[in-house]
């Protein structure tokens, strides 16, 4: 008798390197290197905004101090009266930046996937250095401080940012099928991360010249980036002579079953796979889907509602921890600074992890309601953590672990899984946008969360702020929970079939 399709798949990681080719690894650096540099410029404006307050706030003179004259010149740059001041104006910045990131994403999916995806990259890249490089350099060298000026500079480089993470994921999923995609998926996502390391680095190496070299070095690298990625990123398999991502399907039951999305329904007739959501099945150029036939794919909706909780909790980490640890347990800035780094290593090996066990159930939903039940625990235990650095690093790499590891698969594996499904099979121009539709709702959550935990931490303590960190984890499970008990449905059904098949 005929064995199930579900029965038929060989093992994910035989089909991955079966169809890996070179052009395959120059992708994946492309791609993870122009996203870390895109994630190095944020990551310096939160390195050096201890030198920006200084350079806006008017220095504390004592009364043996001379006198600078002409007092209005040397008070030229003071748009603060306190650092009290300015440290709010920074954190406005970040919300400015935050929102404005959320709505460009949604923006920019719907353009990466209705023209070249490589050409908008490129674009976002380059003139994001540019403002970059206008904010925190062109305005100390004129001597130019306007605060209306820096938000609209922030408004626009928050738009021109959200082209990054859209546009790689979809090439990345153009290249990359579900063979594998879990753990390459989870490996390359540690491109945020990466950023991050580069970021201080390329900020640190320099601020001792002035903060405003810092913000050029970052801006001349990814202004170099974007260049790179314009003359060298393949934006898909086609462009090289090679076949698109389930054009074999037709020639080998093997390969049909290594490069059909997670997302289909296995449980769906032959037949009935066929549909597709494009007009027509002539058309040799697929056309982009609309961005409200993306919110009705299957799953596009419940993850992304998963991951606004779940970004929430996750950038809230990002931003607060270096300043958690120094107030709540006394440690000096840059030992907090750090320390710190052991959650986004707990992220990057639980979404490596985590990619590859889904690979093997073929299951991404179940490997990510576990994981998540782990994280209320972490959560709680590091809400207790004592007084101790190496405790305390240890339990931190295990937050991020099963915070981070989750957070990665659902803005990047399971965003491909999404654009790829069954209804748009032969079509990867809903890849940009279905990404763009999760990570702009999570980047919403994580924008008003910022908000949240410094007004939960103020009125009630940092203690509230992880019980409001474990109400969001859970909610994130409870907005999947419907794909959840679907895929160990279909789990449970492949292995009776398996059974009945011995």
């Amino acid at each position: 008798m005929a064995v199930p399709g579900a029965l038929r798949r060989q093992p994910a990681n035989r089909g991955l390197v079966s169809h890996c080719t070179h052009h395959h690894v120059v992708v994946f650096l492309l791609t993870f290197f122009s996203y870390s540099l895109l994630h190095a410029s944020r990551k310096t404006f939160s390195n050096v905004k201890v030198s920006i307050s200084s350079q806006w706030t008017p220095s504390p003179w004592n009364s043996t101090a001379p006198e600078l004259q002409p007092y209005e010149l040397w008070n030229s740059s003071h748009l603060f009266q306190n650092a009290e001041e300015a440290t709010l104006f920074l954190g406005t910045l970040d919300t400015i930046f935050l929102f404005s990131y959320a709505v460009g994403l949604f923006v920019s999916g719907i353009v990466g996937d209705r023209l070249n995806l490589r050409w908008v990259l490129s674009f976002g890249m380059c003139s994001s250095a540019l403002v970059v490089f206008s904010f925190g350099t062109l305005t100390e060298w004129l001597h130019f401080y306007n605060k209306w000026f820096y938000c609209c500079l922030w408004v626009v480089n928050g738009l021109l940012q959200s082209t990054g993470w859209p546009c790689v994921v979809a090439v990345m999923g153009n290249w990359f099928g579900k063979a594998g995609r879990g753990f390459v998926f989870g490996l390359w996502s540690a491109c945020a991360s990466v950023g991050n390391i580069l970021g201080a680095f390329l900020a640190s190496c320099v601020l001792k010249y002035g903060y405003e070299y810092a913000f050029l070095v970052t801006a001349s690298v990814q202004f170099a980036g974007g260049v790179v990625v314009f003359f060298g990123l393949l934006t898909s398999p086609k462009e090289v002579g090679l076949p698109e991502l389930g054009a074999d399907e037709d020639e080998a039951s093997v390969e049909e079953d290594a490069n059909r999305p997670l997302m289909g329904n296995d449980d769906v007739d032959d037949d009935d796979q066929n549909y597709s959501i494009q007009a027509s099945d002539n058309d040799n150029q697929p056309k982009a889907i609309g961005f409200f036939q993306a919110c009705c794919l299957p799953g596009v909706v419940l993850y992304s509602l998963a991951y606004a909780c779940l970004k929430l909790v996750n950038y809230s980490f990002f931003f607060w921890l270096p300043f958690y640890l120094s107030s709540n347990f006394g440690w000096k800035e840059a030992e907090a600074d750090q320390l710190s780094i052991w959650y986004d290593v707990g992220g990057i090996i639980g979404g490596t992890i985590q990619g590859l066990i889904s690979d093997v159930l073929q299951k991404r939903a179940p490997v990510l309601a576990v994981s998540l039940l782990f994280a209320v625990g972490s959560l709680f235990g590091y809400s207790r953590s004592p007084n101790s650095k190496p405790i305390n690093a240890v339990i931190m790499a295990i937050t991020g672990f099963f915070i981070g590891g989750p957070s990665n698969m659902i803005s990047s594996a399971i965003s491909a899984d999404l654009g790829r499904q069954d209804l748009v099979k032969g079509s990867s121009e809903a890849l940009a946008t279905v990404t763009g539709i999760v990570d702009g709702t999570g980047s919403i959550g994580a924008a008003v969360g910022q908000y949240l935990v410094s007004l939960i931490q103020e009125n009630l303590g940092w203690m509230w702020v992880f019980y409001f960190f474990i109400l969001m984890t859970s909610s994130t499970i409870l907005f999947i929970s419907p794909l959840i008990v679907r895929e160990i449905r279909l789990l449970l059904h492949e292995r009776r079939l398996q059974m009945l098949a011995e």
